[in-house]
């Protein structure tokens, strides 16, 4: 079973975060790589600037933004292994530094790589 979370990059880091991976496009405003503390930073796992702009965060979107969100995912089976070996080891932190802790990139590639391991998300 695979224990994955998304927690915003400005919360402070916890032991218990295991594998921490920052899944943002662009560094946090403000923040050093001390206190992000990610094990990796995995841009090209965010969503395209294109995506990104469209979306904005608009709750209304959200359905349509994961849909269009899920197909550039399908197009990084590298990346995806490498996210879920990680999950498959212990617990994954993704890393996210929008205000927005429901509608995000992080908590939609939280449920995609839940759908890739078979599992349901919750």
């Amino acid at each position: 079973m695979l224990d994955i979370h998304a927690k915003r990059v400005y919360e402070p880091a916890n032991p218990h975060d295991g594998f921490r991976v920052l899944v943002d496009r662009v560094w946090p405003r403000g923040m050093t790589k001390e206190r992000v503390q990610a094990d990796l930073w995995l841009k090209d796992v965010a969503p395209s600037t294109a995506l990104r702009k469209w979306f904005g965060h608009d709750k209304s979107k959200w359905e349509v933004f994961k849909s269009r969100y899920f197909l550039e995912l399908d197009a990084k089976p590298q990346i995806m292994k490498k996210l879920l070996d990680e999950a498959a080891k212990g617990r994954l932190t993704l890393l996210f530094s929008a205000r927005d802790v429901e509608y995000n990139q992080a908590v939609a590639l939280r449920e995609y790589l839940l759908l890739q391991s078979g599992k349901r998300p919750r």
